[in-house]
């Protein structure tokens, strides 16, 4: 047999094998159906695992673990095709489509937004690059932001999920499962950080620096050039540099932007005293309803996984079939679960795409372990 003649027979087969697995995916809509009238759930993990155990044993050991992948692969799209039988049309897409009509063609201009710190706020900057005219209320901490947004106070919030030096916003991720909320829109701002420090005063005179845990790691190499110095966090960059104006003494500095500086009377001691240069923070816009504006191309969904081999693998598989690109995953235990993780996801696609919208719906009507974030651009 030559090369020609290989390809030729891999071809057959595969005519062979097309109207199999077009049949089979029937019957699994069938099944799909059958169960639902039942009261069924789609998936029976025990079936799944006889099929499995006996695929292995016929197709030996050299084959084995490809023939499980294979139908690993198989149980997913069967799977996933009854559940779309059964979920098209249904509340999720609805909301979905309604927001994709509905939307205006432009972000707003200007708006109420909630920002957690004070005036000269690196969230501050973030609306000021998402707005051309916020009008902002400051909140203590990044959950009065969520709660703002939820009770209508303000019509968007502005909140930092990760920094290209210190990696995630912690607190962030940890509150979204608590909230309902929707991803209207994200900016990447870059952060210049500055050592801000009382009129009159000298670098040498300083003995304490003040900053949001994420300025003080970010800046920890020029620190080091300090000397011994007190680290003390503040709730914001922008809180450090109040309370040095507040304080009175000569002897503390904060870390912050360089627009507090001129907000609480404040010099510059040093400019751009991050570790690394290419040092931005993205953050996040977020509203009470789904917004999809015209040219949105990321979605960001988040959920709950079980601690088990393949759960993770099974769900990226669906968005593989699809050729769905991820470019962001983030994991982190949940704190009241037994061994579940909480994935939070970004993938490079729009909810105009009727197949992904429907695999979506699929995932958020399965026993809600899964929530729709927004589908939104990134300035």
């Amino acid at each position: 047999m030559n090369l020609n003649d290989a390809r030729n027979e891999i071809d057959r087969i595969d005519r062979e094998i097309l109207p199999l697995f077009a049949r089979r995916m029937e019957l699994g809509g069938i099944i799909g159906q059958l169960k639902e009238a039942a009261g069924l759930p789609v998936e029976n993990s025990e079936r799944e695992r006889e099929i499995l155990l006996k695929i292995t044993r016929e197709s030996g050991n050299e084959l084995g673990s490809s023939a499980r992948i294979l139908f690993s692969t198989l149980f997913e799209l069967s799977k996933s095709y009854q559940r779309r039988l059964h979920t098209k049309d249904g509340e999720f897409e609805q909301k979905i489509t309604k927001s994709l009509a509905e939307t205006p063609a432009l972000f707003p201009a200007t708006a109420r937004v909630a920002c957690c710190g004070v005036p000269g706020a690196y969230a501050q900057l973030a609306a000021d690059k998402l707005f051309q005219l916020a009008d902002i209320t400051y909140f203590n901490d990044f959950n009065a932001v969520f709660q703002a947004v939820e009770k209508n106070l303000c019509e968007y919030g502005v909140l930092p999920i990760e920094n290209s030096t210190s990696g995630t916003i912690d607190q962030v991720y940890d509150l979204m499962l608590g909230h309902k909320f929707h991803i209207v829109r994200s900016c990447r701002l870059k952060v210049r950080h500055c050592l801000l420090l009382p009129a009159g005063a000298k670098l040498s005179d300083i003995t304490e620096v003040i900053s949001h845990e994420q300025g003080l790691k970010q800046c920890a190499n020029y620190i080091k050039t300090l000397g011994k110095v007190k680290l003390t966090t503040a709730a914001s960059t922008a809180v450090a540099a109040k309370t040095v104006s507040e304080s009175g003494r000569k002897d503390i500095a904060a870390i912050a932007a360089k627009e507090c500086a001129g907000i609480y009377g404040l010099q510059i001691g040093a400019e751009n005293i991050q570790d690394k240069d290419s040092n931005y923070t993205r953050f996040i816009c977020i509203s009470q309803n789904p917004e999809i504006y015209p040219g949105s191309n990321k979605i960001s969904i988040m959920g709950l996984l079980p601690h088990k081999p393949g759960a993770l693998y099974s769900l990226l598989a669906r968005f593989a079939v699809l050729g769905v690109n991820l470019s962001k995953l983030e994991s982190r235990p949940k704190r009241d679960g037994d061994f579940e993780y909480m994935f939070y996801f970004d993938f490079e696609a729009s909810m105009a795409d009727p197949e992904l919208r429907t695999l979506i719906a699929e995932l958020v009507s399965e026993e809600n372990r899964f929530t729709f974030l927004g589908n939104y651009s990134e300035i």
